[in-house]
């Protein structure tokens, strides 16, 4: 389980999209199978030639706007990754009690917000699958901000276009380079993600960033009465 929550000390909670409110898998499978499958038909090559090529495109940007930009990939590679998003869009699925844990967040009167890297137009098409955006009162996009959520400057920006306390925000993400980076930055509460891909194994996290595999973790706290100072 993780450290105790203090509901009463917490006003806003920031959430990642993928491998946080929604399972990696997409994700994994899109970049590791999909695309490489789709570049071998299109450029003559054997799949795991394909895949060991663009393995090394994806380790030179990775971190960066660029690894998370669709439109990047596009250019790069050939492709209509949009296209090929939408081939294989039925895989994109919300992990369990996500909505119960974003209603039980309203109910107890906590702000909502979305904090992804993901680029603009896959936020649109995982949005639209998963009918997520009725459950969270903002969406912050990195794109619009011109910085992942790993570099430095990144919580400045978002500052700037919603306003909040560190020291009172809890922030959900699957990614432990961007939660370091949160850290650093001053966020007193933080969760890790442990479970991102259900098709894969439970990660032995590096920090000591405490950790769920699952929302249904977080849910007798949150539903319970109100925690007292």
């Amino acid at each position: 389980m993780p450290t105790a929550i203090d509901w009463s000390a917490i006003d806003t909670v920031f959430l990642d999209m993928d491998g946080t409110l929604l399972d990696l898998h997409f994700d994994n499978h899109f970049w590791l199978e999909h695309v490489p499958r789709r570049y071998a038909d299109t450029n003559g090559l054997q799949f795991a030639e394909a895949r060991e090529a663009l393995l090394a495109r994806y380790r030179d940007v990775e971190g960066t706007l660029e690894w998370y930009c669709v439109d990047h990939w596009s250019q790069t590679l050939g492709l209509d990754i949009v296209m090929l998003k939408q081939e294989v869009e039925h895989l994109i699925a919300v992990h369990p009690h996500v909505p119960e844990f974003l209603a039980a967040l309203a109910n107890r009167g906590k702000r909502r917000v979305l904090v992804t890297n993901a680029h603009q137009k896959s936020l649109a098409l995982k949005l639209e699958r998963t009918r997520l955006a009725g459950h969270l009162d903002r969406v912050v996009c990195a794109h619009d901000l011109a910085a992942a959520k790993e570099t430095p400057g990144f919580w400045e920006r978002v500052q700037a276009i919603e306003p909040f306390d560190p020291e009172r925000t809890l922030f959900v993400d699957d990614n432990e380079t961007v939660l370091q980076a949160a850290r650093l930055y001053g966020f007193r509460w933080l969760l890790a993600v442990s479970e991102p891909d259900s098709k894969r194994p439970v990660r032995t996290l590096n920090s000591d960033i405490p950790a769920i595999r699952r929302f249904a973790e977080l849910l007798p706290g949150l539903q319970g009465p109100p925690s007292r100072p």
